[in-house]
């Protein structure tokens, strides 16, 4: 056989591409093209601005979104679902026809009963009936609607978490940020459009509750730190000067769009892009983190101490940054995780977010804001009827995860207010009433912004995707 000749040898697939006619560029673009028929939300962004926003599939009542990530579970029955049946039968198992085949993490089904911890009451014109751990959400308990009867299909943490966020228990799945902002595009150039916060421990499912999973990673949310810089080396290092880095921000642009016009890649316009928001950020970035133009009303109205990281500090940022065009907000505040002391559990963490989650919704109403933004609150399931000790752990009077039935609540953006849905058993073992599944959760928050759950999907690996998989419902009995 005869020694290929150097023209041969020095084609490779790219100048096929390139020189055949077609074209690697043009036939990722068919690819890409080929994606936005397949999903009906909006026409495609423009090319210079590949996160424009887009038409939803048809009016939504809400345009934004902020969730309160409750990490680490919170117990909704010191919280929202009073079972005064538990302290009757306190120090007693449940029969084993009410635990029937359920596993838990690190209790014996055979646990003896913990009755409430707190006291409730009932409260507003909506007659909720609430823990008397909740007294700032008491004052605008008709303003949320609260759900009793969610359920899911994990529980451990760091895959309830995830399959919260993204609709699958395992990583690799967009989250539900990243698909609200390829389902309607972003409305600032400003600020990215999904912005990730935290407050307390840490967060068992990690960056896989804000990737974009298989979506371009244009669509994955910008973790803001707690204090200082939002984004570390936001500003320019001495010596560095305006003029120079708009020189070498113009040749890297020019670079990358060379680059991207001969492979076509996605990922390099999600590089360009994210070249041009750390720019913008120089600007926007402390104007956000300035809390100096918010009266001494506001920041009281949160319990903010500027100065500070907090839960509060957060929601009042989350409100900033809905009004300056973000189109979505997470806020995890984790620590609720109650395998031990689920008394002083709930204390400390309703002391540190429950002024602030009730002002949030004030706040917002206050601002004519509510009516389009939805909030969200809760945790990626709840907690057990029975007691937790484990002396060889140091655990004593805490709850087990419960995946069966928990509680969460929503406001504004769509659902109905002063509204309370679903029920359990008088153990608050089971749903009785109006079973959610963290599905129907996903896809409600989808009608809300206008976008279709099952309409709403993305071509991957040979078949089409979506956030709520080949399941979920919309609950329209929760709808306004």
């Amino acid at each position: 056989m005869n020694a290929p000749s150097r023209l041969c040898r020095d084609v490779t697939r790219r100048h096929f591409f390139r020189d055949c006619g077609v074209g690697l560029g043009k036939l990722a673009l068919a690819g890409l093209l080929t994606d936005a028929f397949r999903t009906s939300a909006a026409a495609a962004p423009a090319a210079d601005h590949p996160l424009a926003p887009k038409q939803p599939h048809f009016a939504g009542r809400a345009k934004r979104v902020i969730h309160l990530f409750m990490a680490g579970a919170p117990s909704q029955l010191e919280l929202f679902d009073h079972k005064p049946e538990l302290k009757r039968l306190e120090g007693r198992p449940l029969p084993p026809s009410v635990i029937g085949g359920q596993r838990y993490a690190f209790i014996r089904p055979d646990a003896a009963v913990l009755g409430p911890q707190y006291a409730f009451a009932r409260h507003g014109q909506s007659d909720a009936e609430l823990s008397e751990m909740l007294p700032h959400l008491a004052n605008v308990v008709d303003d949320v609607c609260i759900l009793r009867s969610v359920h899911t299909d994990q529980f451990n943490h760091a895959p309830a978490q995830i399959f919260f966020n993204s609709g699958f228990a395992q990583p690799g799945r967009p989250s539900l940020g990243s698909w609200v902002l390829y389902g309607l595009g972003a409305e600032t150039q400003e600020l990215p459009a999904f912005v990730v916060m935290s407050t307390g421990a840490g967060i068992s499912g990690g960056a896989a509750l804000w990737s974009s999973g298989f979506l371009p990673t244009l669509y994955t949310g910008v973790r803001f730190r707690n204090q200082g810089d939002p984004i570390l080396n936001v500003a320019s290092p001495p010596g560095f000067d305006a003029r120079l880095q708009q020189d070498s921000l113009e040749l890297i642009r020019q670079l990358n769009q060379r680059r991207l016009a001969a492979e076509g890649d996605p990922e390099i316009a999600t590089r360009i892009a994210s070249y041009e928001m750390a720019f913008r950020l120089q600007t926007s970035a402390p104007e956000l983190m300035d809390l100096s133009s918010e009266t001494q009303a506001t920041l009281d109205l949160y319990g903010c101490d500027p100065g500070q990281p907090s839960f509060a500090r957060a929601c009042l940022l989350a409100r900033r940054m809905l009004e300056r065009g973000v189109r979505f907000v997470n806020i995890y505040h984790e620590g609720w995780d109650a395998h031990s002391d689920v008394s002083g559990n709930v204390k400390r963490n309703c002391a540190a977010t429950d002024q602030a989650s009730a002002a949030l919704v004030a706040d917002l109403k206050q601002r004519g804001m509510l009516d389009d933004t939805l909030v969200i609150w809760g945790g990626e399931f709840g907690r057990t009827p029975m007691v937790e000790t484990n002396p060889a752990l140091g655990r004593s009077l805490g709850r087990d995860h419960h995946p069966q039935a928990f509680s969460m609540w929503m406001a504004g953006g769509g659902v109905r207010h002063g509204f309370t849905f679903g029920a359990t058993d008088d153990l608050g073992f089971h749903v009785t009433e109006n079973p959610v599944h963290i599905h129907d959760i996903q896809a409600t928050i989808l009608h809300c912004l206008g976008l279709d759950h099952e309409r709403l999907t993305h071509h991957h690996a040979g078949r089409d995707f979506r956030l709520t998989d080949v399941h979920g419902r919309v609950v329209r009995e929760i709808l306004a």
